[in-house]
This record gives structure tokens, C-alpha cells and sequence, in this order.
């Protein structure tokens, strides 16, 4: 940077080139700053922040940007952090910083959600990663807080345990100590599925509607060993012989269809019904799905005879 000092030098480096209008007076004096500025060697991203070159800004610089323009403590938080961190799957053409609550936010970069708290401790912030941001299990609590849906939020949570990012106990853990986070108690429940074996979203769809309709709980993610190996079945009521299988998109592909069949067969054979639902009819279709499995369970009680009969009827499903 030429006539630049080392630290300074250091600092833009530290920073992909974007620093504070009060750093870089502190370095060079005003006098030069607004030289730099008014021969477009620099630019002005905000009235606080600039870029130590005249082109366009790169991906880092614009997250640099947004954090020195929130202050002192500012930090990537939500669904920006978590994508850092590598969560994938989600978009936000947003990029969302946390700053203290003591702070007075003032208008930031155009695309820049600012929010405010009053847990930024080292618990919360990660000591080392650049730019700075929140740890990950606050990165997607955060998130899931402001989604703009309870399904997005619920998706984001099951996600980040689905791809390995972070355990249950974990984001469990964060959630218990965001008294005042927006969907607390959803964000428990959605945990606990996880925790049940209901990773992806269709799956937690699934918990969903058996509550609503007061259906039997089954077991989730049963693993069962057969001729080719073991496989993985989405909810199973063993007292009726019933399982049920929730499919994605991944099920319409040739190959994964012919293990499907396969898989329901063996079942067949081994005195089991097996009931396949697409995971859009899950979704929204729901009371179709639940008369579905609960006239399947009530043929399967039936069947039940003998001195068993009795202790099972707690089981008889309700979808009225």
C-alpha cells in the first residue's frame, strides 16, 4: 500500500482491505484520508467504513463491511454465520449482524439486517474465526429465531444436526439459556424429534401429525438388518405390524425406487404392512395421511387378540 504504515498495512490485510474511517485517520490523519477518498484511490462503503481500493467490493469485503459498521462488538450472526461455518442448503440475500444491546443502531449498508442482544460473551462469539461471528450452535438459533416461517426454522435446526455440524445436546444447551429467543418452545420440540430420529423436514412434518391427530407414537429411524444389510425405516408400530415410510425426492430416482420395493417386500414377507407417503402430501396433506395409518392401526388392533388385547387398547388411534 506504499506510503501506507505497517500496521495499517496489517490491519487491511487482517480485514480483506475494509477498515474504519477512524482507523484509518488514526493511521494517516484526516487530511489524507479525505484525499485518498476524493481521488478514488478509496471508497466509502458507509459513513463509518471504507475499502482501500476504488473497484468492486468481493464477498468478504461486503461481510467486513457490515460488521465494522456495526461498532465495536458487532458480529455475523444467524443464518450469514452459520453458512461461514458451513451450513448449506438455506439462502438470504440478507446479511444479518448482532451488535450489544446497549447499542444504538444507526442505519447500516443497504441489504444488512441489524439485530441487537445481550448474550455476546466468548460463549456466544468465536475467539479466532474471521470475519467475526457467532459459534455456531448461536449462529443457528439465531437464525431459526428470525425465519420467516416456523418450517424454515425447524428446517434450519434439523439441518445443522443432519450434516453433522453440531449435536442435539449441543443447540439444546443454547436454547435453554435464550430465556427470551422468539420460538423457545417450538425450538424444544423440534430438538426433541431430532433427538427421536426425525432429521430431515418431512420427518419432523411427520411428528407433527401425529400429534395433531392424536395418533400412536411409533419408533423412528428404526434400524433393521436384512438380506442386503441394514437398513433405516421412518416410523414403525411394531404392536400392529405397521410401518410407514415418508419419501423425497431422491425416492423417484430409478435405483433408490427399486430398493424401496425391495426393502417394502422383505417387510411383506416378514408379516408387516408397509404405508408410503410422498413428503408434500405429508406436508399438505395431512388428515388423508393420518385416516390412512390410523384405519391401518385399527386393523392391525384387531388382529390383536387373546389376553394381549386389553393392555393394547390405550394404542387405538384417534383422528377425529
Amino acid at each position: 500500500m506504499g506510503d501506507v504504515p505497517e500496521e495499517l498495512t496489517r490491519l487491511c490485510e487482517r480485514q480483506a482491505g475494509v477498515i474504519t474511517v477512524e482507523s484509518a485517520i488514526s493511521f494517516l490523519g484526516r487530511p489524507t484520508v479525505r484525499w485518498r477518498l476524493a481521488s478514488g484511490r478509496w471508497q466509502r462503503t458507509s459513513g463509518a467504513v471504507l475499502v482501500t481500493h476504488s473497484g468492486p467490493l468481493t464477498d468478504q469485503q461486503r461481510l467486513w463491511a457490515a460488521v465494522l459498521a456495526g461498532g465495536d462488538g458487532a458480529v455475523l450472526a444467524g443464518l450469514t454465520a452459520a453458512r461461514l461455518d458451513g451450513l448449506t442448503g438455506f439462502s438470504d440475500t440478507r446479511t444479518h449482524v448482532l451488535v450489544p444491546a446497549s447499542r444504538r443502531v444507526r442505519k447500516v449498508l443497504p441489504g444488512v439486517a441489524t439485530h441487537r442482544s445481550r448474550l455476546l460473551g466468548y460463549t456466544e462469539v468465536h475467539p479466532v474465526r474471521l470475519p467475526p461471528r457467532t459459534r455456531l450452535g448461536r449462529s443457528l438459533v439465531d437464525a431459526a429465531s428470525w425465519a420467516a416461517t416456523d418450517r424454515l426454522a425447524r428446517a434450519i435446526l434439523a439441518a445443522g444436526v443432519q450434516q453433522r455440524l453440531i449435536s442435539v445436546a449441543e443447540l439444546s444447551a443454547i436454547v435453554e439459556r435464550s430465556q427470551r429467543v422468539a420460538r423457545r418452545a417450538m425450538m424444544r420440540a423440534t430438538l426433541a424429534d431430532v433427538a427421536g430420529g426425525a432429521e430431515a423436514l418431512s420427518e419432523l412434518d411427520f411428528c407433527d401429525l401425529v400429534r395433531r391427530y392424536h395418533l400412536p407414537e411409533p419408533d423412528r429411524q428404526v434400524r433393521r438388518v436384512d438380506g442386503e444389510g441394514y437398513r433405516w425405516l421412518d416410523a414403525v408400530w411394531e404392536w400392529a405390524r405397521l410401518v410407514a415410510e415418508i419419501d423425497g425426492r431422491w425416492h423417484m430416482d430409478v435405483p433408490a425406487w427399486w430398493a424401496d420395493m425391495q426393502r417394502d417386500n422383505a417387510l411383506t414377507v416378514d408379516g408387516y404392512r408397509v404405508l408410503r407417503f410422498p413428503a408434500f402430501a405429508v406436508r399438505d396433506h395431512p388428515k388423508v395421511v393420518a385416516d390412512q395409518i390410523a384405519t391401518a392401526l385399527r386393523q392391525g388392533w384387531r388382529r390383536d387378540v387373546g389376553a394381549t388385547r386389553a393392555s393394547r387398547s390405550d394404542h387405538m388411534p384417534v383422528t377425529s
